[in-house]
């Protein structure tokens, strides 16, 4: 295990590299200038010359990307070009809580919605409760996140005007605090996030329990006399997980793509809102820096899915 963390710690390590690389090179070759932005219309040679040397900007490529790596290596993503000289650190630090809550809530309920609904789905095969919940579910999973988000923005305004203006339509609240009226507002957004992903789980717990269920320990356990409920959740339960585990993994992409058209809608500060609004405004540092990180929490997602295979199942060896 120790060896495969190490392993894991040397990919990761390529794959941020990788993104980093890649992350600087398309805003490098990417037209427009972000000092030019930053100092509007009208502004002197001696400044924009000054502005740049001090951003680093007048270096070539290789050297410019260097010293990022370097710095990102103490810990330190850099600096605006646009929020005069604010570190971009200070610029996310308050949106890592906000985006980290709102994808792990859409996990949790993910997890605790989909998987029942697809095994009673699979125990229930070609009923209709079999059809109806699985239409659903291909219902939700087909829906793009922008059109989920929008959709409950609309139901969020209907309800405040139904209520006197008591619902709040635009208020993320402190993280990790749950008042009545933060649960009344981050409901909606992390039952979009979760939305996304429930359709895909479900419907992949009903494969997979489906086909534990015609496996021969399934009939040898109900030829011996066994409850059926003791067959369902010993025997048939644990086995139908393992291929669930990879849904762990791919959700973390999938909560990242969903985070940044609901952030942008609900208007929540998250890091995913702060990149969309770094692009618009060329700020590289930022851009790089939500990239980096983003890419580290997905990493992180399929590395720990990868751990929980062994754990679920001692006969897998981790590679």
């Amino acid at each position: 295990m120790i060896q495969f963390l190490i392993k894991r710690f040397i990919g990761l390590l390529f794959v941020i590299t990788g993104v980093t690389f890649i992350t600087f090179m398309l805003g490098y070759v990417a037209p427009g200038d972000p000092i030019r932005n930053l100092l509007g219309q009208h502004f002197s040679p001696t400044t924009y010359a000054v502005l740049r040397h001090a951003y680093g900007l007048d270096l070539p490529w290789y050297q410019q990307y260097g010293n990022y790596v370097l710095n990102l290596l103490h810990g330190n993503f850099g600096t605006s070009f646009v929020t005069a000289n604010r570190p971009v650190w200070d610029i996310l630090k308050d949106g890592v809580p906000v985006s980290a809550e709102l994808g792990l809530g859409a996990l949790i309920i993910q997890i605790l919605v989909g998987v029942p609904i697809g095994i009673i789905s699979a125990l229930r095969a070609n009923t209709l409760t079999d059809t109806a919940s699985m239409t659903g579910m291909l219902i939700l999973y087909s829906l793009p996140p922008f059109v989920l988000a929008t959709f409950a923005q609309v139901i969020i305004v209907w309800l405040d005007s139904l209520t006197g203006g008591a619902w709040p339509v635009a208020n993320w609240g402190t993280p990790w605090h749950y008042s009545w009226a933060d649960i009344q507002f981050k409901l909606a957004p992390i039952l979009v996030v979760a939305a996304l992903l429930m359709g895909y789980t479900a419907r992949l717990s009903r494969t997979t329990m489906l086909e534990v269920l015609r496996q021969d320990f399934v009939r040898t356990a109900r030829s011996k006399g066994l409850h059926e409920r003791r067959v369902i959740y010993l025997h048939t339960f644990r086995n139908a997980m393992i291929p669930l585990i990879t849904v762990f993994g791919y959700s973390f992409g999938l909560i990242i793509t969903g985070a940044f058209f609901t952030e942008q809608i609900f208007n929540i500060p998250g890091i995913a809102q702060a990149s969309i609004v770094s692009i618009g405004q060329r700020d590289y540092p930022v851009i790089q820096a939500t990239t980096v990180l983003l890419a580290v929490a997905v990493v992180f997602g399929n590395a720990l899915s990868d751990i929980l295979y062994s754990v679920a199942d001692p006969r897998i060896k981790v590679q």
